[in-house]
Order: C-alpha cells, then sequence, then structure tokens
C-alpha cells in the first residue's frame, strides 16, 4: 500500500521501495484474525534493518532474474 499518490507504480524497484518503507517505519494498520485493530511498529536497530534490507534486496534480485 503506496503512502503517497507518487508511489502507486506497479515496477519492481518501486515495489521494493514501498515494501521497504513499509517495513522499516511501521505504523501501518490492520485488523487481526481475532478482530482486533493491529499497527506494526518500525525497525529500530541497526543490524535488523541491515539484515532486513539485504533480505528484501535478495527476494527483489531473485524476482527480476525470474522475469528476465
Amino acid at each position: 500500500m503506496p503512502r503517497r499518490h507518487d508511489d502507486d507504480r506497479r515496477d519492481l524497484w518501486s515495489v521494493f521501495n514501498r515494501t521497504q518503507e513499509n517495513l522499516t517505519k511501521g505504523g501501518l494498520s490492520a485488523r487481526a484474525a481475532n478482530g482486533r485493530r493491529q499497527t506494526t511498529r518500525p525497525v529500530q536497530g541497526i543490524d535488523q534493518s541491515v539484515r532486513l534490507n539485504r533480505a528484501l534486496w535478495l527476494l527483489a534480485d531473485g524476482l527480476r532474474q525470474l522475469k528476465a
């Protein structure tokens, strides 16, 4: 889900950037299976941020290779 109107493109780079921003900043709301509202928390540690970014990059690169 884009946070800004300009981020509504569907190319791999835009989806990667949106996913990265949503996972690292947190603040997204949704309903849990039991009906309660839940909000994601931001990634605060540098180690967790680096690990998350590395994993996201590997996933995006794998998708790029499948498409090519």
